[in-house]
């Protein structure tokens, strides 16, 4: 939906009602909805269906496809595991900025039932992705260590900077949907445990990338022109930074699985293919920052100058079209 003027208070409440009436009757539980003890489920390190898909951008490269089945399943397990436990650290992050930003909110504001629906669910599948790490049975560290120690500040940013928090809420949920996106459709021969869980998550992200949308399609054609301004300056370095840390592996990855610095510099983002994937993963936001009206001149250079520039998406979720 474009926005063509900023929604009424009126509609932005109906969106946020019908966002928590399916936070109430379509949710799930992790230990409910999940056969964790399915036989199927089990965790074997000769099981193929570790092996990374070539919808995985990792597992599309020539030197992970070249290697001996071993290597490859011992890979994809590693990284699996740790595309969980990022998963789970961004997650928490996000409880936190959302907990945040609804102790201020007035009393009667339909953003407080909204976001605290999110945050359970939020809360659940940091449980999920932290099963997924435990049963795969791989030491891995999530994010960088640093990240570690300013992660705890962002949620501040939640309380004077709103605007900027829940671009900071799509900068990580929006790639990562994309690529659960894509191996689904895809239809790629995925461990069920881990094909579960990406279809539980994709199902519940569905809302809570929903939510960011209305939020900023509401808020922001209500913020002040400095501010508007800023938050067109800062969407794409924020995409661009974020992505990185939840998409790149850290040098961890590179000695445990003794994976050649070439290698993963080409698949992120170095070759055309890679370059391809990260311009992907950002079209549903470009299309927001061309409904808000932030994709200025500057702001435009600055897009292209995170190599994340391209072509909107014509609708949300829109899969990927040739360039």
């Amino acid at each position: 939906m474009a926005v063509q003027e900023s929604t009424t208070l009126d509609d932005y409440s109906d969106a946020l009602a019908t966002l928590s009436d399916g936070s109430v009757h379509r949710r799930f539980d992790p230990y409910v909805d999940i056969a964790w003890d399915d036989p199927d489920f089990a965790v074997r390190t000769d099981d193929d269906r570790w092996i990374l898909p070539p919808t995985d951008p990792f597992g599309g490269h020539p030197w992970y496809q070249a290697l001996p089945r071993e290597r490859q399943i011992a890979i994809g397990m590693w990284r699996q595991a740790n595309v969980a436990k990022v998963g789970l650290q961004f997650e928490n992050i996000l409880i936190r900025g959302l907990m945040q930003y609804v102790f201020r909110v007035p009393n009667g504001s339909p953003e407080f039932r909204y976001c605290t629906h999110e945050a359970i669910e939020e809360c659940n599948h940091t449980m999920m992705f932290q099963e997924v790490v435990d049963r795969i049975g791989v030491d891995v560290p999530g994010m960088r260590p640093w990240v570690r120690v300013v992660g705890p500040l962002v949620p501040f940013l939640a309380s004077f900077f709103p605007e900027w928090f829940f671009v900071m809420v799509l900068a990580g949920e929006e790639p990562i949907d994309h690529a659960q996106k894509s191996v689904l459709r895809a239809g790629d021969r995925t461990h069920p445990m881990l094909e579960r869980v990406m279809t539980i998550h994709v199902a519940e992200e569905a809302r809570h990338i929903s939510f960011a949308h209305q939020y900023l399609e509401h808020h922001v054609p209500r913020a002040g022109r400095l501010k508007r301004f800023v938050l067109s300056l800062v969407f794409a370095p924020t995409m661009r930074i974020i992505c990185d840390l939840i998409a790149v592996p850290t040098a961890r990855f590179r000695t445990d699985c003794d994976v050649p610095h070439s290698v993963v510099r080409d698949v992120f983002w170095g070759s055309p293919q890679g370059r391809k994937t990260l311009r992907d993963s950002f079209a549903d936001v470009r299309m927001l920052a061309e409904e808000l009206k932030l994709m200025n001149p500057i702001a435009r250079v600055l897009w292209k100058l995170c190599r994340i520039d391209g072509n909107p998406s014509r609708f949300r979720s829109e899969p990927a079209r040739g360039h």
